[in-house]
C-alpha cells in the first residue's frame, strides 16, 4: 500500500504544545502519556498496536547505545504487524500532514523516529520500483 507520494509525516513529543499545522495527530506509544489528560493531549488517533512490543520497549529502556539494535528489531516487528501499519498508511494517505506523537524525552532515539523512517522508506522504495518499472517498458 502506498503511503502517498507527497506524504508529510512529522514527529513531535506529546508533551509539546499542539500546533495548528500538526495536521492529524497520532499517538504511537503503547502507554498513555503520564500526566496528560485526554482533553489536553489533542490526540486525534491513538494507535497503540503500532508501538514496539512490551518486551522490546523494556529491553531498549531508552538507552541510546541500544538504539540501532532497537530500530532493527522494531522494523522487524513492523514487517509482521501489517494491520497496524496499513491503518497508519491509510491515515497518512487521507491527510496532507500527519504528526506522530511520542512520550519519550529523547527526541532522536525513540519509536516514532523509527516508525517515520520505516513509513517514508517504504514510500521511497515503492517510488523507486515504479521508476524502474517505467524505465524497463
Amino acid at each position: 500500500m502506498d503511503t502517498g507520494a507527497n506524504a508529510d509525516v512529522r514527529i513531535r513529543r506529546v508533551y509539546e504544545d499542539a500546533s495548528a499545522d500538526d495536521g492529524l495527530r497520532v499517538l504511537v506509544d503503547r502507554l498513555w502519556p503520564r500526566g496528560k489528560s485526554k482533553q489536553n493531549a489533542h490526540i486525534d488517533v491513538w494507535l497503540k498496536d503500532i508501538a514496539p512490543s512490551k518486551e522490546l520497549r523494556s529491553w531498549f529502556g531508552h538507552i541510546p547505545e541500544r538504539f540501532n539494535a532497537f530500530a532493527s528489531r522494531y522494523r522487524r516487528e513492523l514487517d509482521t504487524n501489517t494491520e497496524a501499519v496499513n491503518r497508519l498508511r491509510e491515515l497518512i494517505a487521507d491527510h496532507p500532514r500527519v504528526t506522530l506523537l511520542y512520550g519519550a524525552k529523547d527526541s532522536e532515539h525513540n519509536n516514532a523516529v523509527v516508525l517515520r523512517d520505516y513509513l517514508l522508506g517504504a514510500q521511497v522504495s515503492q517510488q523507486e520500483a515504479n521508476t524502474r518499472s517505467q524505465r524497463n517498458r
